[in-house]
């Protein structure tokens, strides 16, 4: 299982949804998906774009939960 760590960071930076949507450019319900992990697949250029724009790896993003 793939566990999305959107929502702790953009809480710990304080970013609202909209906000990470209109810097990013990332569609807002992709941002949204993410952020309560119910996305099916991401881009990775989406990826990417986040990672840069929160200033974080993607290991920070993402965390391989074993079962």
């Amino acid at each position: 299982m793939i566990k999305c760590h959107l929502s702790r960071i953009m809480g710990e930076k304080r970013l609202k949804i909209a906000d990470v949507a209109k810097d990013t450019g990332i569609n807002r319900g992709t941002i949204t998906r993410m952020y309560h992990e119910q996305s099916l697949r991401v881009e990775l250029d989406i990826i990417e774009k986040l990672c840069v724009y929160l200033d974080v790896g993607i290991s920070d993003l993402y965390e391989l939960k074993k079962p």
